[in-house]
């Protein structure tokens, strides 16, 4: 992988959280192993979100259920953070920031709220853009991730820094639920390993001594995660509440930071290890990871009011079978140019009429603007 592959170019992409599209190799080709990254990603995503109602009763998915919640995240803002290394507050750059990120966020957490209100049954529910409801909490923190990028491109010791904010924040409750500054501060040091990693750390994680390794290391993860179920809440992988939060000890938090943090690392290694680096029939649909992101929360939240869970086979390990498979149908389902096509005006809105003609021309410097 050479250096190429991870600069930006200025053309707009659907890739998770709108992030800026890699350099075209020569033929004009993306990038097919971040492509691949970020479908495989995605499609964890929505099979986690599905599993959800599995897990009373079940052990195994469970057991599952955690495994994938310790690293299907971290491995999104990792890619994340590979992506916004240019950011640097120019003005091209900021009309990105805000129309990939502020306005979707706006426009999903309204439709969020009114859709939850029907199937929660819970009328009264308030619209408030402070309080990110369901899946729009990832596009409030990476608004707030990108704008400091400059900030961690700086100083002497980024990640430790990063971790030391985490360890921080998990001591106090009071940061509270506006834009989930709780989980923007945890889930930071994700976001500035992504910044600092380079293509030969990709190549070393690619090796296939590495791929070896990562069999045996995530089935020991699995057993791991099946004998923790009934003996840890899996929330501390969430990175949403406090450690006052979760009734346990204040210097649990700072700890659990750093396990965690361990933990996801290793999975995430496993899991890019594993990402194949040719294109593949799914390559395309990296460039959608944010439709099926914010699109598919609508079917998850659906789903329960619906009663689609309610058949007792489906809590059957056919029935999690099937639910698994269709959560990846549908997510797949989602990323694909036709449904990119009907929503752009959304999810990726040009809004040219909002910023004057300037603000979107390259900056100075050879690095196009993102």
């Amino acid at each position: 992988m050479s250096e190429d592959t991870l600069r930006l170019r200025a053309v707009p992409t659907g890739a998770t959280a709108r992030e800026e599209r890699p350099a075209a190799r020569p033929g004009g080709q993306r990038d097919a192993y971040f492509d691949n990254a970020k479908y495989l990603a995605i499609v964890l995503v929505a099979v986690g979100h599905a599993w959800e109602p599995l897990r009373d009763g079940s052990r195994t998915v469970s057991a599952l259920y955690l495994l994938v919640y310790a690293f299907h995240m971290p491995a999104f803002i990792v890619v994340s953070g590979c992506f916004s290394r240019s950011f640097d507050a120019a003005p091209g750059r900021v009309r990105r920031l805000v129309t990939g990120l502020a306005v979707p966020y706006v426009v999903f957490e309204t439709a969020y709220t009114l859709f939850t209100r029907w199937t929660d049954q819970e009328p009264d529910r308030p619209v408030s853009l402070l309080d990110p409801l369901y899946l729009t909490w990832f596009l409030a923190a990476l608004f707030v991730w990108r704008l400091t990028t400059p900030l961690w491109q700086r100083v002497r010791w980024p990640l430790p820094l990063a971790l030391a904010v985490a360890m921080l924040a998990t001591l106090s409750p009071s940061i509270g639920d506006d834009l989930d500054l709780q989980r923007t501060l945890q889930f930071l040091p994700y976001f500035v390993l992504g910044l600092l990693l380079r293509p030969e750390h990709f190549r070393w994680v690619r090796r296939r001594a590495v791929r070896i390794l990562a069999v045996p290391v995530s089935v020991c993860a699995g057993a791991v995660a099946y004998w923790a179920v009934p003996r840890m809440s899996g929330a501390w992988f969430y990175h949403r509440d406090s450690a006052p939060e979760l009734a346990a000890p204040a210097w649990y938090g700072p700890v659990m930071t750093l396990v965690t943090f361990g933990c996801s690392l290793v999975l995430v290694a496993c899991f890019l290890a594993w990402v194949p680096g040719r294109r593949a029939w799914f390559t395309a649909l990296g460039a959608g990871t944010l439709y099926g992101y914010l699109l598919h929360g609508f079917v998850a939240q659906g789903s329960k009011f619906w009663g689609w869970y309610d058949p007792a086979w489906v809590h059957r390990p056919l029935g999690a079978v099937v639910v698994t498979a269709a959560a990846a149908v549908l997510v797949t389902a989602l990323c694909t140019p036709p449904v990119r096509r009907l929503f752009r005006w959304v999810v990726e809105p040009g809004m040219a009429w909002a910023f004057r003609p300037d603000a979107g021309r390259r900056s100075a410097g050879g690095v196009t603007a993102g």
